[in-house]
């Protein structure tokens, strides 16, 4: 039995793709029968040690956060300071075999911190806006000033690895002498199951889940929306499952393009609440700008969504085009609305495409790999240093 430490400053309540991957992956190594501890952001009134029914312990450590969908520069960096204390005085108790680093930045120096003292081999998880050259808002200046300490964590951790071909070849880009391994996302098709049935009638719901900034391209999707026929425009609606700080822009945006009564914001869903919010829509759109490997899209193949999703790094490694979903240029506004077109006037379309995702994640994607992947890397990076399981020493 191996004993891992994940640190990510995000976790459920907190986050979104990182933070999920990071509790599924937790959740799975518990199941493979290993003990696994994660160091995270305290907020609220959550307990700061919690031992959950599956296994997975959870560290809640004092940070500035204040929101559960997002944190601020100087939030991040109070994970950092408080994790760079925290994470040397746990791991001299806890004693793990590895640790697991979701995001080089805030979360690789406590990693290498633990290293540096205990001998501990650590993996960098990377998860796009990490990466320096990944597009989102306001981090290019965050990138250049972090950049060669992003290299260094980088260099000294025992593997890095990126969650899709295009994340990997973006940090190639950056450190071309790097080794970068893949391990994808997964998803668990138990949960996120199709409807029994869906409508097939003249009405299409559309749904979007994801963090409202403007890095998603739901300005795009709008417009997209607004430009169709006023006969199909009346038939389609929009739910936006989840919040950020273009909200009120995109409101505004709404009205301004007579399309508030088509669109709902919905807010941050809870887990429970979030399968049944797939199966209530009739496809699912995607329009970012740019990604590593995102979980709500594989979410929505898992619950038999066709998927209509821009052609970027992350997107491409989960949609196959016109099998399980259709595909457009970021920012392409008129193919955007050409590809809701063809759905909102095509059912036995949408039922194609859905259930070829649908049997794509089934066959390829999984929780339980990415665990064992992820577990198998770790704990080479523990042989490789020289250090020896409990279980081999006996």
């Amino acid at each position: 039995m191996a004993r891992l430490l994940l640190i990510n400053y995000e976790f459920p309540p907190l986050g979104g793709g990182a933070a999920n991957a990071t509790d599924n992956t937790a959740r799975e190594l518990t199941a493979l029968g290993e003990q696994v501890l994660v160091l995270t952001s305290a907020f609220g009134d959550l307990p700061r040690v919690e031992h959950r029914p599956d296994g997975v312990e959870i560290r809640r450590i004092p940070t500035l956060r204040r929101r559960r969908d997002r944190s601020s520069v100087v939030e991040m960096l109070a994970f950092l300071a408080s994790s760079l204390v925290m994470a040397p005085w746990i791991a001299a108790r806890w004693r793990p075999d590895a640790t697991i680093a979701y995001f080089g930045l805030p979360c690789g120096p406590a990693a290498w911190m633990v290293k540096a003292l205990s001998g501990v081999p650590y993996v960098v998880s990377l998860r796009g806006g990490d990466v320096p050259g990944f597009q989102y808002d306001g981090i290019s200046l965050y990138h250049r000033l972090a950049g060669p300490v992003i290299g260094w964590l980088w260099r000294r951790s025992s593997a890095v690895v990126a969650n899709s071909e295009g994340l990997a070849e973006l940090a190639r880009r950056f450190a071309p002498d790097q080794p970068i391994a893949i391990i994808p996302n997964g998803v668990d098709a138990a949960r996120f199951s199709p409807a029994d049935a869906r409508d097939a009638g003249d009405r299409l719901s559309l749904l979007f889940v994801g963090r409202v900034v403007r890095q998603k391209g739901l300005d795009v999707l709008f417009e997209a929306l607004a430009s169709l026929p006023p006969e199909m425009r009346g038939g389609i609606d929009l739910t936006i499952v989840g919040d950020g700080p273009a909200r009120p822009e995109l409101e505004a945006q709404a009205a301004r393009l007579d399309l508030s009564e088509r669109v709902r914001f919905l807010g941050w869903l809870g887990r429970d609440e979030l399968p049944a919010a797939y199966r209530a829509a009739d496809a699912f759109v995607f329009p970012s700008r740019d990604e590593g490997m995102p979980n709500v899209v594989l979410e929505a193949m898992a619950a038999g969504l066709p998927v209509v999703a821009t052609r970027i790094a992350g997107n491409r490694d989960l949609v196959v085009e016109e099998e399980t979903g259709l595909m457009l240029d970021a920012d392409d506004t008129p193919a955007l609305a050409a590809a809701l077109a063809r759905l909102a006037e095509d059912p036995a379309l949408r039922r194609r495409l859905g259930e070829g995702g649908r049997r794509r994640v089934v066959e390829h994607f999984s929780w339980s790999a990415v665990a064992t992947a992820y577990r198998d890397l770790a704990l080479a990076g523990r042989t490789a240093a020289g250090r020896v399981r409990p279980a081999q020493a006996e």
